[in-house]
């Protein structure tokens, strides 16, 4: 389930630190034993060169080993290309860099989180100046911040993964068909008793679908007292609140754990009136859109959408072939849009989080420029294609793209904020979403924030921080009458909408 590799990937990254600790330690120990017998490597002498590419994630397969067969016919190199479990992958690295026995990975694709622990084990290497990543363009600054670390390029970035507002476009259109039908009717009658429906007069501008696309939280909980709400539906917004991916975009315009990088110990901002701010919104969310995290899941909540029962969702980018998929299958019989994450209102942004994929060049290969020229492939040539073999979306910035839906994926990609690299810090994510929980639970936004930049600054300190209490900030959401509070549910009785 996608939401359980989110919450895995999170979880790993706690455990880096002692990890990091043992294969920097094997590393010193195998660089003393080679100064002192004056080995070296095999060399694989005159026969044709073979490097070796690894990856964790299946769905690659079909797509990387198409185009080592292309790199090889364009380069004469050979590519060995290999799927790794992901459990201890980069202590499998590690191992295979160590063991002569063994063919060492010469490339290999690693999230960004993970960028400092092989960095300072030396299975990461910085990127020479002729490497995709310093192409101007090439990139967005969201995608080069995932793989710089200590003011280094230690990676490329190949694809990624976000999350976007997911909505059903069918039903934004039924609601305005809907309400521009009333204002017609009532213009040939000569009345304008559909002015409180519309906001405006009958001989107002015809309404469209776009303009139901919500740019915050305010406008969702706006459009749920105002608007009609077709058939089927039973919750006019619902995400997966359990789940830190889906609900770091409340404040993730707001705090900082490392900076832009996301490697720099001295930039911890986690404590502030924005953050607080905003936190003590999502808390009062759970008035409205009553969701209970032991039940509800991102698998359940894209289910209810694929039935046609949400019009609005926060969605990872697996979302565009599954609901395909189901279009194509007869289960899912709605046109459905992408758009980008919502604010919360006019005074508080959002931002969501994003992790990116990256091909990293073994600090131990002897086949460092063949690996270059395999990543330079991989990123410059073959991309087009990435999406549909695979369902993964390339980092890569493009002028156009053929899918719309991609294309809003990719913007929010942009704007977004990397998940951070540092090792002292890996147990955040953890920490961040029982904090988010609490507070959906009802408990105190401001003092749940502070207790949690205290611990991390303290983590980063090796002594106790305290942080100076905040003066807690009023922040109220705009209560949408024809909502029930408390049952997340609509509702539709027509007498609510008048």
């Amino acid at each position: 389930m996608r939401h359980n590799k989110n919450k895995k990937r999170l979880l790993a990254v706690a455990a880096a630190l002692v990890a990091v600790g043992v294969i920097i330690a094997a590393v010193f120990l195998y660089r003393a034993a080679l100064e002192g017998s004056g080995k070296s490597s095999p060399e694989f002498g005159n026969r044709k060169e073979t490097i070796h590419l690894w990856y964790t994630d299946d769905a690659l397969t079909d797509y990387l080993n198409s185009k080592a067969l292309e790199f090889y016919d364009s380069t004469d190199i050979r590519v060995d290309v290999k799927l790794v479990s992901g459990l201890e992958y980069l202590e499998a690295v590690n191992a295979a860099s160590l063991d002569e026995g063994t063919d060492t990975p010469d490339l290999y694709i690693l999230s960004n989180d993970s960028l400092e622990k092989a960095y300072l084990a030396g299975l990461a290497t910085q990127l020479p100046d002729t490497a995709p990543v310093h192409e101007e363009g090439l990139f967005s600054q969201a995608a080069k911040n995932a793989v710089i670390y200590d003011g280094k390029y230690v990676a490329c970035p190949m694809y990624f993964e976000t999350s976007a507002l997911l909505y059903n476009k069918t039903y934004l259109q039924q609601i305005v068909d809907t309400i521009n039908s009333v204002g017609n009717e009532e213009e040939e009658g000569g009345e304008n008793a559909s002015e409180d429906l519309i906001g405006e007069s009958a001989e107002a501008p015809a309404m469209t679908a776009e303009q139901l696309i919500p740019k915050s939280i305010v406008d969702i909980l706006t459009f749920a007292d105002q608007y009609p709400t077709p058939e089927n539906v039973e919750y006019f917004f619902r995400w997966d609140v359990s789940d830190i991916f889906y609900n770091y975009f409340f404040i993730g315009n707001y705090i900082s754990v490392g900076g832009a990088a996301g490697d720099d110990k001295s930039l911890i901002d986690i404590y502030n009136t924005e953050s607080v701010s905003s936190l003590k919104v999502y808390q009062e969310m759970n008035q409205f859109f009553s969701i209970d995290t032991k039940e509800t899941n991102y698998d359940t909540i894209m289910q209810e959408f694929q039935e046609g029962r949400t019009i609005y969702t926060i969605a990872t980018s697996d979302c565009l072939r599954r609901l395909d998929e189901a279009a194509k299958n007869g289960e899912f019989s709605y046109e459905y849009g992408i758009a980008k994450l919502p604010d919360i209102n006019q005074e508080l942004t959002t931002r969501g989080m994003s992790v990116t994929n990256a091909l990293v060049i073994n600090g131990y290969s002897e086949h460092k420029e063949s690996a270059g020229r395999l990543m330079e492939y991989l990123i410059k040539n073959a991309h087009d294609d990435l999406y549909s073999m695979t369902g993964k979306l390339s980092s890569v910035i493009r002028d156009t793209y053929e899918n719309e839906h991609v294309a809003a994926f990719v913007e929010n990609y942009i704007e977004s904020v990397p998940i951070p690299k540092m090792l002292e810090t890996g147990n955040f994510w953890v920490e961040l979403e029982i904090c988010f929980a609490r507070v959906w639970g009802g408990e105190d936004a401001n003092t749940q924030l502070r207790q949690l930049s205290e611990q991390i600054k303290t983590q980063l300190a090796g002594e106790p921080v305290t942080e100076e209490p905040i003066e807690d900030p009023q922040v109220e959401l705009l209560p949408a009458v024809g909502y029930e509070e408390g049952t997340g549910e609509l509702d539709v009785n027509p007498e609510s909408q008048e």
